[in-house]
């Protein structure tokens, strides 16, 4: 059995620890739509066809979709701050490979390098959880997972200012400095976090996804530039399946996959996951149709005629709103559970698509399509760590969330291909210039609307727990008031009191829940009562370790069916030892 250090860190972080992490996500949205204003330039720019140009953002969208799964597990078994750095500095060399060239291949190389800041998201959420009380991780997950959409709102203005006025290579060296000061701020300020899962690196499970994600996001990406009933295209796509079943039958079998579809396939984490998706699909829209609307001129009959910066900043509220959606989510969750808040955050954005059909003929209006949708989107991005970090044992939660952000980026990418191919087919030619039309526009947010319904389908399905994330989270003011309210909380897994030999409650002692595979499943320490609660992955035997100071060690088996109950089981520690 490989031995792991599960010593929680010290709850006592520092109060900018949310801050400083929320920039590290708020950064990698910078990263990503940097060259949004620069789109329709990119070609003479690099001096190349349009559809090569296009490699510049794809080859972004495809490194960040395979390094946020891979840089989870990495968090979860070396150190997630450690990854969490790494992360940012690949980012910051990709930005200066990029802002020192106007060659297409060394572009495309530094832009792929910079996709891997991606993984900075899970891992900074993972980080929350192991050093966060729990009054306060509601919060600071939903300001963690919105800052993706917080820094694309924020950074769309200052990257068509900075566009607008200076040469388009100053966007990757502002980049870059972000990317130092976020380095410099986490070193500082984030300790790292003592959690660790047992086992070693998949690596061929990671280039098994890795090939798998490839072959599934390139034909996504650009069949419409090679048409979707190609050979080319269709043979991707079958490949991509071919690999991913190889890669799924290979995970179940490893020791210590670097995805545990056991777990990914709970009905909790599987619903989360295919409502992410729905979620990156509906986000995506309105960052693609709402500036090229304003952008157009007025001669067109239904353009808006604004210039890049004035576009720019009427969209920015969509990522305003969402960050100041984050202390709202935390209220609602808290007395309704993630679940109710990702249902009302998909009604939301159902409400703002649905009125941008009728409110698409005045600059003003495009402001309050992006306030209500950044109220939807905000919620419900929210949402989606809380509900996945529930559902999954601490060691796994990098892991879990970095599949979670991929669903996301399959979501955005997919929503990228199809209101491409929407808008390119109903365009009008004037010219030789392809011209985006009214109806391509309104069918784009028809599409964005039936992808909510369909999200909203599968958050409704998502189990309901037994107790609300309700009052205790609010109630708990101190880690042993934490440990009895997550006792009262666990539904699947086993929960009692932590003894000594004379009947009295211990606490703080450590408890670490064991797989029949001799991995850590998961870990806890004991309130002040005693009372300890750890949820199970699965069903099937397992041994919880228990030890404290003054105390032998003990090792107590015990099976779970799987079920949605928790098993009452007290684990009386031997009596005192010296050398404990």
């Amino acid at each position: 059995m490989t031995h792991t250090t599960t010593d929680q860190p010290a709850r006592g972080a520092s109060g900018a620890v949310v801050p400083v992490l929320a920039f590290a996500g708020i950064v990698v949205a910078v990263m990503q739509t940097l060259l949004v204003p620069v789109i329709k330039d990119l070609p003479q720019l690099l001096g190349t066809e349009p559809s090569n140009a296009t490699w510049v953002l794809t080859s972004t969208l495809l490194s960040g979709a395979v390094a946020t799964p891979i840089m989870g597990r990495l968090g979860d078994l070396y150190g997630k701050r450690r990854m969490l750095i790494l992360s940012l500095a690949v980012m910051v060399v990709g930005a200066l490979v990029s802002a020192l060239t106007s060659d297409l291949l060394t572009m495309i190389a530094g832009r792929t390098l910079q996709g891997f800041a991606m993984g900075a998201i899970p891992l900074g959420i993972g980080l929350m959880r192991d050093m966060l009380p729990r009054e306060k991780l509601g919060s600071a997950m939903a300001l963690m997972s919105s800052s993706i959409g917080v820094g694309g709102g924020l950074a769309l203005p200052a990257a068509a200012l900075v566009a607008q006025h200076t040469d388009w290579h100053a966007l990757f060296y502002g980049a870059a400095g972000l990317g130092v000061v976020s380095i410099a701020l986490t070193l500082l300020v984030v300790p790292e976090s003592r959690m660790r899962a047992a086992g070693s690196f998949d690596v061929l499970g990671a280039l098994g996804l890795t090939a798998g994600l490839v072959l599934l996001l390139l034909p996504i990406t650009k069949g419409s530039d090679w048409g979707w009933s190609s050979g080319t295209t269709l043979g991707l796509f079958a490949a991509s399946v071919a690999v991913l079943l190889l890669w799924g039958v290979f995970e179940l079998r490893h020791p210590a996959p670097l995805v545990d579809l056991r777990t990914t396939a709970r009905r909790e984490v599987l619903l989360t996951n295919l409502a992410s998706i729905m979620v990156g699909v509906s986000f995506y829209v309105v960052s693609l149709v709402l500036p090229q609307l304003l952008q157009l001129p007025k001669a067109t009959g239904y353009g808006l005629g604004q210039s890049m910066v004035s576009a720019g900043l009427l969209v920015a509220p969509l990522g305003l709103t969402m960050m100041f959606t984050a202390p709202v989510y935390a209220r609602l969750s808290a007395r309704y559970g993630p679940k109710t808040t990702l249902i009302l955050g998909m009604l939301i954005i159902a409400i703002g698509y649905g009125a941008g059909l009728g409110l698409m003929s005045a600059a003003w209006q495009s402001l309050v399509i992006a306030v209500v949708l950044g109220a939807g989107i905000g919620l419900a991005y929210s949402s989606l760590p809380a509900l996945i970090v529930g559902a999954v044992p601490a060691s796994e939660t990098g892991a879990a969330n970095g599949l979670n952000t991929l669903m996301r980026s399959i979501g955005t990418s997919v929503s990228s291909a199809v209101i491409g191919m929407v808008l390119a087919n109903t365009a009008n030619h004037v010219g030789g210039v392809a011209v985006p039309t009214m109806h391509g526009f309104r069918v784009s947010f028809l599409i964005a609307t039936a992808a909510v319904a369909v999200g909203l389908l599968f958050a409704v399905c998502l189990p309901k727990r037994s107790l609300p994330a309700s009052h205790t989270q609010l109630r708990a003011s101190s880690e042993e008031e934490a440990a009895l309210a997550h006792a009262e909380e666990v539904l699947r897994g086993f929960r009692g009191r932590v003894l000594d030999a004379a009947g009295v409650p211990v606490a703080r002692a450590k408890v670490t829940l064991i797989d029949r595979r001799g991995r850590q499943a998961g870990a806890a320490l004991s309130a002040a009562d005693g009372t300890y609660a750890l949820a199970v992955p699965a069903g099937g035997a397992y041994v919880l370790a228990a030890k404290a100071p003054g105390h032998a060690p003990l090792a107590s088996s015990a099976t779970h069916a799987g079920d949605d109950r928790a098993i009452d089981l007290d684990l009386a520690l031997p009596g005192e030892t010296v050398d404990a």
